[in-house]
């Protein structure tokens, strides 16, 4: 025999002789069950390693100076384009009024000819008709205000457009234009009254100061009168031009890019599977009203959530984004290059009133009265919320932890089979016994 080491004493194995051992029928059976069951589980274990989960974070907002986008589409099929102006402001005394830029206004036909799309071409009441046929010395009366300081030649009004804002800038209303050259030269109140029965809807994205704030759509163009935010009602309220009302669908809202249908479900999970809805929950509402002085209002609490790839490592982005996010174009602003995703969700309440003032006896509330007052439209207040929820896509173990559990699977495996043999072995020994006796 070979000389023993100073290791055969530490020796956990111990061995036996090939002369000793039994090998039995049942024992290859549990052998080859065992076998399978092992590859079985390790490959459900390296199933488990692959995959990859969406964990949630929640943390405090510390942005600052950042901006976010509003991406909107909604139908209005009572109300002509030209009459509905977009208005936002928020707390830090951004006002944009007149919103046009990434905005279109899709012209509608009438609800009773099933709102169908028009032209966009037709949108435009105030065509691009120069004044240059009048002569190179013509400067168009703005009829008592200043000119507009966009005006094409300083000092007057060309255009039925300018005069209008010219009586903006001084908070007068102006109405069909009747007197007016430039109108009447561009038949402004002929366009007027031929979109009198027609629908609009409003869609694109506007950018906005990631602070409280809201926007909102009404009738007529706006101006300030005082500390006030007015609206120009002169035309949406008379009779004349129509019964408007502000009946409309949200076909979608939403603050910052859409998640993609295959991150709602990682989002969500096995056990409540998320869709778009929960990140957008006004997404096809639509409210009714016959009543053209009718007020609705939404209010909104935004939540700032990132979605972070497998893999994906802070670049070490300042906070202070607010110089950088105007260099981007409407729409791609929060979508990352390594696939990371700066959006928001939000949750929503809603109110809504008769400007005529009463109360809500009709649906069973005679305590809640309504002031009167107010300008009739469609409403959205946003408030903006400190906490940020960050979803970091990450696997459900790492490797070392696969290892650790392939080596339990096998180690556990071959110990529960041993034992199983070892006892039908047992068993059997002791069966042929007491035949035997």
């Amino acid at each position: 025999m070979p000389a023993k080491s100073r290791f055969t004493r530490l020796d956990a194995f111990t061995k036996t002789v090939e002369d000793a051992r039994v090998r039995t029928t049942s024992g290859g059976i549990v052998t080859i069950a065992s076998l399978l069951i092992v590859f079985w589980l390790v490959w459900g274990e390296w199933s488990d390693y692959r995959r990859v989960v969406v964990h949630p974070e929640l943390i405090v907002d510390k942005g600052r100076g950042e901006r976010m986008e509003i991406h909107l589409n909604i139908s209005f099929p009572r109300v002509p384009c030209e009459l509905l102006t977009l208005d936002v402001m928020d707390v830090s005394g951004e006002q944009q009024t007149g919103v046009k830029h990434g905005i279109s206004k899709v012209q509608l036909a009438p609800a009773t000819e099933g709102g169908r799309p028009i032209d966009v071409r037709a949108l435009d009441l105030h065509a691009d008709e120069p004044a240059d046929h009048l002569g190179p010395n013509y400067c168009g009366e703005c009829y008592g205000p200043p000119a507009p300081a966009t005006a094409s030649k300083p000092g007057c009004c060309q255009t039925c457009e300018e005069v209008r804002e010219a009586y903006a800038s001084v908070s007068w209303a102006f109405g069909k234009g009747e007197g007016v050259a430039q109108c009447e030269r561009e038949h402004y109140s002929e366009k007027l009254q031929a979109q009198r029965d027609q629908g609009c809807r409003i869609e694109g994205g506007f950018r906005v100061n990631k602070v409280v704030g809201n926007f909102h759509i009404a009738p007529g163009r706006s101006f300030s009168n005082g500390m006030m935010h007015v609206h120009d009602l002169n035309n949406y309220l008379d009779p004349s031009q129509g019964d408007h009302t502000f009946t409309h669908q949200i076909h979608h809202l939403r603050f910052g890019p859409q998640l993609p249908d295959d991150l709602t479900n990682k989002v969500g999970g096995k056990t409540m599977g998320w869709t778009n809805h929960h990140l957008n929950p006004l997404d096809n509402t639509e409210q009714v009203t016959t009543d053209a002085a009718f007020n609705y209002m939404y209010f909104l609490k935004v939540v700032s959530t990132s979605y972070y790839p497998l893999g994906w490592k802070s670049k070490g982005h300042s906070a202070d984004q607010g110089d950088s996010s105007d260099l981007v174009s409407i729409g791609q602003h929060g979508l990352g290059q390594d696939g990371s995703l700066e959006t928001h969700q939000y949750s929503v309440t809603s109110h809504k009133r008769s400007l005529k003032g009463g109360s809500d006896s009709q649906e069973g509330h005679k305590e809640r009265l309504h002031a009167v007052g107010g300008i009739p439209g469609v409403f959205f207040s946003y408030d903006i919320s400190p906490m940020k929820v960050i979803n970091r896509e990450e696997r459900t173990k790492s490797f070392t932890g696969f290892l650790t559990g392939v080596c339990a699977i096998v180690g556990g495996t071959l110990t529960v089979a041993a034992a199983i043999d070892r006892g039908v072995y047992e068993g059997a020994t002791r069966i042929k016994k007491l035949h035997q006796g």
